[in-house]
């Protein structure tokens, strides 16, 4: 059975990890041929294409297939795939992220690909864009679910959220967590000596941020409440992970409340540094407006540490309330303030949600399960097309 993964770009993010992941994890599987393709990758968010260097027939770049929209090179994107699906004649094109989601699937329609498939990382939908700009992608969202014939959701919310929008059926949503390999999570450790090296001393009540450094990530909150928390805990440091286009905007920020101190810009870090970043925290805390389920999350819970989260998307399926760390509602910052102040003031509590956390994650988040559940949906679709599979 041939697959073929389609995605926008190959940016340091999870929608890309767990791509990367699925496509490396199905190339294992006897009778299974997986490549992928995706469109070129620029920007300070950084580039996982590496993974693919000791495998470079695995990745083809579509260089026309750009995030914006571009109504001339998403005409040449459109056409390319679809020669290309043409060409390479896959049973399955498993598609990826907004832009790609939407190519991707018109041009395997077109070529006539037997089964396609889409995963819905993140709602491209929604509150957080202008009226115009949700109705062009949702419009966009109907038009190429018409020939879709199978939904994957990193989150009940995101089903939901779908449903709501006249957009499928429920029997063609399976809902398949975003796996990542534990092993370098349930290792990590409070490294003193890391922490020495980006500034932390032993006794600092370290609240991480691990996200793009750009809009609707929640940053701004964080900053917004950060004096009061540093008042009322002088303990309290920011390590922020990650970069992006608002980098200087939030360094401006630390300087203006008078706490550069208290925060630390990691910067661009490969997805192989985040278990011993996030040995050094003691909190992680989660404010994107916008967000399938963020892997920051079950990342910190197999880390050992408590998670505090906004109420969005699917934040609440790993995120559970007084077991695995707390939920906030979206901008009550109030609760917020006093959800990070109880846990940076009580250790033996932070240690009780986080034991809790791990062993939910040990449950749910493996990479194996994440390919496994892949690969039996992909066995399902190809009996109920009457295709040969493995």
């Amino acid at each position: 059975m041939r697959v073929t993964h389609v995605i926008t770009r190959l940016i340091v993010g999870g929608a890309q990890e767990n791509t990367i992941a699925s496509v490396l994890g199905l190339r294992r599987i006897p009778g299974l041929a997986v490549d992928l393709l995706s469109g070129p990758t620029n920007g300070p968010e950084g580039s996982l294409a590496s993974a693919f260097t000791p495998i470079p027939e695995a990745l083809t770049l579509i260089p026309e297939l750009v995030r914006p929209v571009h109504p001339w090179k998403d005409f040449l994107a459109l056409r390319r795939l679809t020669n290309l699906f043409h060409a390479r004649r896959p049973d399955i094109v498993h598609t990826h992220s907004g832009k790609a989601g939407v190519l991707g699937r018109l041009a395997a329609a077109r070529a006539g690909v037997p089964i396609i498939v889409h995963t819905i990382h993140g709602p491209s939908f929604g509150a957080f864009q202008g009226r115009l700009a949700n109705t062009l992608f949702r419009g966009a969202e109907r038009r190429a679910a018409q020939g879709t014939h199978h939904f994957v959701s990193v989150a009940d919310a995101m089903t939901q959220q779908y449903l709501a929008a006249g957009i499928g059926r429920p029997e063609q949503f399976t809902r398949i967590f975003s796996g990542f390999s534990l092993d370098p999570y349930l290792a990590a450790q409070n490294d003193l000596a890391r922490r020495a090296r980006l500034g932390l001393a032993p006794d600092d009540i370290v609240i991480g941020k691990i996200a793009r450094l750009f809009q609707l990530k929640g940053h701004a909150t964080l900053f917004a409440i950060a004096p009061t928390l540093v008042a009322a805990c002088p303990q309290i440091k920011f390590l922020l992970v990650g970069d992006g286009r608002w980098r200087k905007r939030f360094e401006q920020m630390a300087r203006t409340t008078g706490l550069q101190k208290h925060f630390i810009f990691s910067g661009l870090v490969s997805p192989a540094e985040i278990p011993s970043l996030l040995g050094v925290m003691d909190i992680l805390v989660h404010l994107s407006e916008r967000e399938g389920l963020p892997r920051a999350l079950p990342q910190a819970l197999a880390a050992g540490r408590p998670v505090v989260a906004f109420d969005c998307d699917g934040a609440r399926e790993v995120c559970r309330d007084g077991e695995t760390g707390f939920l906030v509602r979206p901008g009550h910052l109030h609760g917020l303030t006093e959800r990070l102040l109880l846990l940076a003031r009580d250790a033996k509590l932070r240690a009780e949600l986080a034991a809790c956390g791990r062993e939910f994650v040990r449950a749910n988040f493996a990479v194996e399960l994440m390919i496994a559940n892949l690969q039996r949906l992909y066995v399902k679709l190809a009996a109920e097309r009457g295709l040969g599979a493995t």
